[in-house]
């Protein structure tokens, strides 16, 4: 069996079948840039990137676009709270969500969409639904009607009698033909940014741009439709309709996927509620890359409790990990083998030895991503080569600890977690701390303990915590951060 997904859209889950055998067309719905992202968004997006690269790491060739919704009412409401112009506002947010995703590991998508940057092709498409009879004009404002559309909220499982156009995130206008029908274009009011088009200067709506842009780059039918599922309804559901309508055929997208909402003492966590917690904020305490193994740590569909405890806990998991890869550093007297690059074929694997751990990772992430069973063996992996270690002066041992240390090399290299790090990581600083380890070995082999206590008790100021085990002394340097001081 291949990979399976849970579809949103079917409510079942479904081997994944691609369009075009080999290649993975996925959209991922983006940042509105009018504030710092919180670190429940923050999630969503890393969570689609580890996606992507576990797609790659399983042979397919994968084109991953996503978006920025830089115009927006959101965005013309902070320009004027901050006394700056909306592109100023953009621009400020666009660079801080971007220094966020580096530091959690988030590698740019191959193609990131602007809004501003596609009206003409958003003015074409409303044009295209006017004429189709899909969309109406009225007052300078176009919307589109959900009426038209026979399908609307095949997506979210609701008929249009279950919905209520005082729910959700819908705008009364008194032009409106239904309570739900939705803007594609708004008239511009004095002072806020405005295009030309047939109906007067204004803007696009919000949901228009991802189905125009998405279907740009990926054309109708692409693989695999992403985001948050708090946009299932209305953004996805207007998605469908806009696209379907438009295209005159359906499917707009083949696999609908939904991350879960992190959760502030059992509600979700939202701006709007005021009970964020900012991704920049977290990265700063515990670290990106500790921040990378709690998001991770639990599947995209789950809805994760955010608190310190359970980021500690994350923190103190990674640690564990991370001094697993130094001690193998240690223990062989050289960096380990490097990561197999080959495609893995599952079928081929071994059930047992080193390849069973990557077959075991690999039938958890095949079952809808499944993180959680991937993380377990993980720890099963690091628990038999910490025995390993143990016993490291035994014959064959060596041999046996560098199959697993490339094991575990391989399974850190899909989940991009790197234990190199560039500060206290360095070669140099190695060296000086390993100096001083043997200095202060030497110290005790002349029973000069005093000399000895002082030398750990120094390194401890500089944050470097020693542990004298039966193949020698380990070292980690106790600091949080993707990038900052790590074990050795």
């Amino acid at each position: 069996m291949g990979i399976r997904i849970n579809n949103t859209l079917s409510r079942r889950t479904e081997e994944l079948e691609p369009r075009e055998p080999g290649k993975i067309g996925m959209y991922v719905c983006g940042p509105t840039v009018y504030n710092y992202v919180h670190i429940g968004n923050a999630r969503t997006l890393l969570w689609f990137d580890f996606i992507r690269r576990y797609l790659i790491y399983r042979g397919y060739d994968v084109n991953y676009v996503t978006n920025y919704t830089d115009v927006d009412d959101k965005i013309i409401e902070r320009a004027k709270l901050e006394k700056v112009s909306p592109d100023a506002v953009a621009l400020k947010y666009t660079t801080a969500f971007e220094a966020d995703m580096r530091a959690l590991g988030v590698q740019p998508p191959d193609l990131i969409s602007k809004a501003t940057d596609h009206i003409k092709d958003m003015v074409d498409a409303i044009e295209g639904l006017i004429e189709k009879g899909a969309a109406y004009a009225t007052g300078g404002d176009v919307f589109f009607s959900i009426d038209s559309f026979e399908g609307y909220g095949k997506l979210s499982h609701r008929s249009l009698d279950d919905l209520n156009a005082g729910e959700e995130r819908v705008e009364a206008h008194e032009g409106k033909r239904h309570p739900l029908d939705f803007a594609l274009w708004k008239s511009a009011k004095e002072g806020e940014p405005a295009w030309p088009s047939p109906w007067g200067p204004g803007r696009p709506g919000w949901h228009i741009e991802c189905s125009v842009m998405s279907t740009k780059y990926l054309g109708m039918g692409f693989d695999i439709h992403g985001g948050g599922s708090d946009l299932t309804f209305p953004h996805h559901e207007n998605e469908i309709a806009q696209a379907e309508a438009l295209a005159g055929s359906e499917p707009f997208v083949r696999v609908w996927m939904h991350a879960g909402m992190v959760q502030m003492d059992s509600t979700k966590m939202s701006k709007s509620l005021g009970n964020v917690v900012l991704a920049k904020d977290s990265i700063e305490r515990f670290g990106g890359e500790q921040v990378r193994y709690w998001a991770l740590m639990s599947s995209y569909s789950s809805q994760p409790a955010f608190s310190e405890d359970s980021l500690g806990d994350a923190a103190a998991a990674y640690d564990r990990w991370k001094t697993f890869d130094h001690a193998v550093r240690h223990a062989i007297g050289d960096a380990p083998p490097a990561p197999s690059r080959v495609r893995r074929d599952i079928e081929s694997l071994k059930p047992t030895g080193p390849d069973g751990y990557i077959a075991r990772f690999m039938e958890a992430m095949d079952d809808d991503f499944n993180s959680a069973g991937a993380f377990s063996v993980v720890h099963d992996l690091v628990s038999e080569g910490n025995r390993l270690l143990a016993k490291i002066g035994d014959d064959d041992v060596a041999d046996d600890l560098r199959a697993h240390a490339q094991v575990f090399a391989e399974l850190m290299e899909v989940l991009d977690f790197d234990f190199d790090d560039e500060s206290a990581g360095s070669e140099l600083v190695s060296d000086l701390v390993q100096l001083l380890i043997d200095l202060r070995e030497e110290a005790r082999a002349e029973r000069a303990f005093e000399r000895a206590d002082a030398i750990r008790k120094r390194l401890s100021t500089m944050g470097v915590v020693l542990e004298d085990t039966p193949s020698g002394t380990r070292w980690k340097v106790e600091g949080p951060s993707r990038g900052a001081p790590t074990d050795s």
